[in-house]
């Protein structure tokens, strides 16, 4: 299985800026099983609410994040990204990425 992967907005490539190049290169390849893989190993993916997913990454004991949905069964939308620093995931960056996902919609909608 193929999907098709798409950044919203800056949002994913602003992310990636602020990676140094071996985490640069991880997030690559876990997007990489993301758009190839049938299946998803859990220990990179995790559902969050309302379509959201995140992908995970750890590096050098940093953690980091990045938050997609499925569109039409093939296209994965990348939206925020960040460095995890607390256990839990910050509520405020799941609210963005929600927020994201609504401005995805509406624009699709206007097309």
């Amino acid at each position: 299985m193929k999907r098709r992967i798409k950044a919203f907005g800056e949002h994913y490539h602003n992310f990636m800026q602020t990676l140094g190049e071996k985490e640069k290169l991880k997030m690559k390849y876990i997007v990489s099983l993301l758009e190839t893989g049938d299946r998803m190993p859990l220990k990179f993916m995790k559902f969050i609410r309302d379509g959201v997913y995140e992908l995970r990454m750890e590096y050098n004991s940093n953690i980091y994040r990045l938050f997609f949905i499925f569109d039409d069964g093939n296209v994965v939308i990348l939206f925020n990204g960040f460095q995890k620093k607390t256990q839990k995931t910050p509520e405020n960056e799941i609210e963005k990425a929600l927020k994201l996902k609504k401005e995805y919609y509406e624009q699709k909608q206007d097309l």
